[in-house]
C-alpha cells in the first residue's frame, strides 16, 4: 500500500511516536506506528483540499493530534480491565464530533478489540474517516455523517476531544450511552465551571490529569456516568 511505504522522514516519525507512547505507558508496535504515520499522511493529503484541521505542519500534527490522542489509550485500557474483571469484554466506542478522526482513529488502530464509530455533522470529515478505514484496512472503524442527537445505537464509551462543553456533550449524547457506559471527555485545563454546571443526573467519578510529551499545555480526561 503506497500510503504505508515508509520514507526516511516517516521512519523517523514512527520512532518518535514509539518514544512518545512509551512515556505514556503504551507499547506501540511497528505495525501500529506505521498505520499511525499512514493516517498522518492521509490527513496531510486531504487537508490540502478539505481543511480537516487547522494544523498544517506534519510534525506539529504528530504532537498536537497523534500524541494527544495516544494519551487516552492507557487510561481507556485500565477502565476496560475493570470491566473484564466483571466479565464484560466487548467494547463499542463512539467518538463524537470526531473531525479528522481524533481520537477515534488512533483508538481503532491501537485497540483493534474496540469497535469504534466516529460521528461528525460535516460530510467531508465523515467521508475522510471512512476512507481511512478502507485505506488502512481497519474493520473496527466506521464513520457516520450526522448529528449525535439523531443516533439511536448504544455505546459503552462515548468520547469527545475538544467537542463542546460538558453540559452539551452529555446532554446531546445521552441517548447513545449504554446503561452501564461512561462518558470520556478529553479536555485542556480542568473545566471547573463546566463541572459545576452539569445536570443532576450526571456524575463525575474521576478527573485524570494527562501529561503529553512535547506538549506544553494542560490536559485531562473527565470521566462521567449517569447517577
Amino acid at each position: 500500500m503506497s500510503e504505508l511505504q515508509a520514507t526516511p522522514i516517516q521512519s523517523e516519525r514512527q520512532a518518535r511516536l514509539q518514544g512518545i507512547a512509551r512515556k505514556l505507558d503504551w507499547s506501540l508496535s511497528d505495525g501500529d506506528s506505521a498505520l499511525l504515520i499512514g493516517y498522518l499522511a492521509l490527513i496531510e493529503r486531504w487537508n490540502k483540499v478539505y481543511n480537516l484541521t487547522a494544523v498544517r505542519d506534519a510534525d506539529a500534527m504528530l504532537t498536537l493530534h497523534l500524541a494527544d490522542s495516544l494519551a487516552v489509550l492507557a487510561p481507556l485500557r485500565r477502565w476496560m480491565a475493570q470491566r473484564a474483571v466483571q466479565g464484560v469484554v466487548p467494547l463499542q466506542l463512539l467518538d463524537v464530533g470526531s473531525g479528522a478522526g481524533l481520537p477515534g482513529v488512533v483508538i481503532a488502530i491501537c485497540c483493534p478489540e474496540i469497535s469504534v464509530t466516529c460521528i461528525d455533522a460535516v460530510g467531508k470529515k465523515a467521508a475522510f474517516i471512512q476512507q481511512v478505514s478502507v485505506t488502512l484496512k481497519l474493520p473496527n472503524l466506521r464513520a457516520v455523517h450526522g448529528r449525535i442527537e439523531a443516533l439511536t445505537a448504544m455505546y459503552d464509551v462515548v468520547c469527545s476531544r475538544a467537542f463542546s462543553s460538558l453540559v452539551d456533550f452529555t446532554a446531546w449524547s445521552s441517548n447513545t450511552l449504554a446503561a452501564d457506559g461512561v462518558w470520556l471527555a478529553m479536555k485542556g485545563k480542568i473545566p471547573t465551571e463546566e463541572l459545576v454546571a452539569l445536570a443532576e443526573s450526571v456524575q463525575v467519578f474521576h478527573v485524570e490529569p494527562l501529561v503529553v510529551p512535547g506538549l506544553d499545555a494542560e490536559r485531562c480526561i473527565v470521566w462521567l456516568r449517569r447517577k
